[in-house]
């Protein structure tokens, strides 16, 4: 393992990272400063995008992308050349919540063909405990017709960018990593301490790093579970949650979370891997499940209010003319895959409202291949009964009041500002219908 390092330090030897996304990419530019490296992923168009210098995810931008010497690939035999592989891929979850393994299972089936003896690899993808040595293994002993821990070995690093995040990046973030012998964490710390600045965690096994993982976002889903649910009785109470929080938040100790969609392919998906591990072992999971269900259902929530605020103004609810603004997982991010936006419009159209969806920051074709969903431009957002602001993107906190007016039909204006963006004593003076999370 020490002459594998060495080798890639000197450059006679390639890393190699499956899986070009939000995580994959980044990491990729990021080792390419330090060894070479070869990006691989099964998408053709993904590739020559990068290779025409465009970064699709934002993460690190069009310029970054020009500079990289990253060899950029679609072609898995490409993979024969690098002897430290980096796994990046997506771990969905299925309709019904259970783990969807597709991506995982099918980056090791392509890797395994195409590994040679005396290789690493090392997972990142989000995993239950027991992924990477009970399913990936197998799958790569069998393709390759290698032995683990005899001709090739396996560790574990949890992925912890935060896309669309510009100052928690991969270098500024301690990471956690595993291997499967004393040997391999060694080789697999000195490797990821050549990129990652804030310097690395050692897990004590595999099994701990994908404990750690899926328990990071499970904690944080929770939290903001307790949120929510605060946000359904205040307002029930009708006080209003944002000056609550900002009171209790006085506290030393008290944990400044917000309540909100929970969406992504993180705090939304982590906590159902852990459930089902718990599950197959004979446990069912009380309060993890309890934050899921909760978080699950605020989309449906939020459109209720909606349809409440739409009789309190006194206009019809059946073909009410409404409009959100952001339909991305997240601010300043793209990627709209698990967005929980998408249930507010389908929660809408069981009332008979087709609402219309601006979204400046969000990957369109995406939108539409994964949803259905097309965007307008926000100026042509005119004569609405009910605009929700649902995405803190960038560009909608510069709104002014005057923009919101714009958007309005005449009669009473419901807005509805799920981040609490806006001054709500201000817009209520002017007359608005104002609600919020």
């Amino acid at each position: 393992m020490d002459k594998l390092y060495e080798k890639l330090v000197k450059r006679e030897e390639r890393l190699s990272l499956v899986g070009l996304g939000y995580v994959g990419m980044p990491i990729a530019v990021a080792f390419a400063k330090k060894l070479d490296v070869v990006g691989f992923d099964i998408s053709s168009h993904k590739i020559e995008q990068y290779k025409s210098g465009v970064d699709p995810t934002r993460e690190v931008g069009d310029e970054t992308i020009k500079g990289t010497s990253v060899r950029f690939t679609s072609d898995p035999e490409d993979l024969r050349t690098a002897k430290f592989h980096i796994v990046a891929v997506p771990t969905p979850v299925k309709d019904d919540h259970t783990p969807d393994l597709g991506p995982v299972i099918g980056a090791s089936h392509t890797l395994g063909k195409h590994l040679v003896p005396g290789s690493v690899v090392v997972y990142e993808s989000t995993v239950y405990p027991g992924v990477t040595e009970e399913v990936c293994v197998p799958i790569l002993e069998r393709e390759s017709g290698l032995k683990c821990g005899v001709d090739f070995k396996v560790g574990y690093s949890p992925e912890r960018i935060n896309p669309g995040d510009k100052v928690h990046r991969l270098e500024t973030i301690v990471k956690v990593v595993s291997g499967m012998d004393a040997e391999t964490l060694e080789c697999v710390a000195r490797v990821y301490e050549l990129v990652v600045d804030a310097g690395v965690h050692r897990a004590q096994s595999i099994q701990v790093a994908e404990a750690a993982k899926v328990i990071e976002n499970s904690q944080r889903d929770i939290n903001i579970a307790f949120m929510n649910e605060l946000s359904i009785i205040f307002n029930r109470m009708g006080i209003d949650t944002k000056s609550v929080l900002e009171a209790a938040g006085t506290k030393w100790n008290f944990l400044k979370f917000t309540p909100g969609l929970v969406g992504g392919h993180c705090i939304g998906v982590d906590p159902y891997y852990l459930t089902y591990r718990a599950e197959q072992m004979g446990y069912h999971s009380q309060i993890i499940l309890a934050g899921r269900r909760i978080n699950d259902d605020m989309g449906r929530y939020v459109a209720e209010n909606l349809v409440k605020s739409l009789i309190r103004s006194d206009r019809p609810v059946k073909g009410a003319k409404v409009a959100i603004l952001g339909f991305t997982f997240k601010e300043n991010c793209p990627d709209t895959r698990n967005t929980r936006v998408v249930d507010i419009c389908k929660e809408l159209a069981e009332y008979g409202i087709d609402p219309l969806v601006a979204d400046p920051e969000a990957d369109a074709e995406e939108a539409m291949r994964e949803y259905g969903i097309s965007f307008v431009p926000v100026g042509d957002i005119r004569g609405m009964d009910a605009v929700v602001l649902a995405v803190a993107h960038d560009c909608f906190r510069d709104l002014t009041m005057p923009d919101f007016a714009s958007m309005f039909n005449d009669g009473h204006k419901v807005l509805l500002d799920l981040k609490g963006l806006l001054d709500r004593e201000a817009y209520e003076r002017a007359g608005y219908l104002y609600w919020r999370l």
